[in-house]
């Protein structure tokens, strides 16, 4: 497999620490992130519609991760002038491309989640029938 970008970096670049690439790594791995940016599959969301399909995320959090998303180009907020102020939040085209990859890494959790509660079960089971240390 290739790990050479066509700029001539490294992939393997993303082990190391100050790697930019990182910074957008660690927003798309935030749990919220991931949905939603699903959420937005279907078109533009208001806040208040967001919050309400995205169980149990905060109003703080969910302002956090949109305008997280929307620093990195991946979320676009439109503001109506009526009053009071309508606001969408919507995917860009670069939003779109991450989207995509982020619904197949939730098709694939969804597809596995029997195989992987049975292996959480199987290694709880295993940790409490390990012999404790001797005392020393």
């Amino acid at each position: 497999m290739d790990t050479t970008k066509s700029d001539g970096l490294s992939l393997t670049e993303l082990y190391v620490r100050d790697c930019p690439a990182r910074t957008v790594l660690a927003v798309l791995a935030n749990k919220w992130a991931v949905l939603v940016m699903g959420s937005l599959r279907e078109g533009p969301m208001r806040f208040n519609e967001l919050r309400r399909l995205l169980d149990g995320i905060t109003q703080k959090m969910l302002t956090q991760t949109l305008r997280s998303l929307e620093r990195d180009g991946l979320v676009h907020r439109t503001v109506y002038p009526t009053v009071p102020p309508r606001v969408e939040y919507s995917r860009t085209e670069l939003g779109v491309g991450a989207a995509e990859l982020l619904a197949a890494i939730g098709e694939w959790s969804y597809a596995h989640i029997d195989e992987i509660f049975a292996a959480r079960e199987d290694y709880d089971r295993k940790a409490r029938l390990a012999p404790e240390p001797l005392p020393s």
